[in-house]
């Protein structure tokens, strides 16, 4: 794996085990601080303060990260890379809708917390999607060069989760049905730009 990934991946997992943390406290009763969530998992105060420097954000996003499926299931019964890929985007915009204010509240929280004059941009979101397509790649590269795969990743990533279902029901006014076929038709365009036909 080349530098730059390698360092995207341990982001991911030093996130997914703050968000673990979380979920440890939560399920004990106790109260969820930033810094307790990461002594869970031996990470330091101030490696766990560039991830989540704000509790409830730390507490939004670790409730929602409980109804995840796991990949496999996720993926189960797809044949290709593309299945693999049109499943996870329709599986999260699905989540989103079956979830809706909760991601809604997560969104806004994070929008929020943006801090324009002080340059800060806004958490970074989007971890869960983010693995599994590259969990699909890292399966099966589908032939796409390492930069290939990541714009591929980044395309799918926007046309999903709670900024498509924004886009599409508060912005063009879309029932949750068409929405989700827009999701769909979006991704299979992506899908065929970068995959060939099947």
């Amino acid at each position: 794996m080349k530098p730059g990934r390698e360092r995207n991946a341990q982001k991911e997992r030093t996130r997914l085990a703050i968000l673990d943390g979380a979920r440890t406290l939560l399920r004990q009763g106790r109260p969820v601080t930033v810094v307790d969530a990461a002594e869970v998992h031996g990470i330091s105060k101030a490696t766990a303060y560039r991830y989540f420097s704000d509790p409830a954000m730390l507490v939004a996003e670790a409730g929602l990260d409980i109804s995840v499926k796991p990949f496999d299931e996720v993926v189960a019964g797809c044949g290709s890379l593309r299945q693999r890929l049109k499943a996870i985007s329709l599986y999260f915009f699905d989540l989103v809708l079956e979830n809706e204010a909760g991601f809604r509240q997560f969104v806004g929280m994070t929008l929020t917390a943006w801090k324009p004059d002080e340059g800060q941009r806004p958490a970074y979101r989007g971890a869960r999607r983010l693995t599994m397509y590259r969990r699909a790649l890292a399966e099966d590269d589908g032939g796409l060069s390492p930069g290939d795969q990541d714009r591929l990743v980044r395309a799918l990533a926007m046309s999903t989760g709670t900024e498509a279902l924004v886009a599409l029901v508060d912005v063009v006014g879309a029932t949750p049905e068409q929405a989700r076929d827009s999701v769909c038709d979006v991704t299979d365009a992506i899908l065929n730009a970068f995959l060939p036909a099947g």
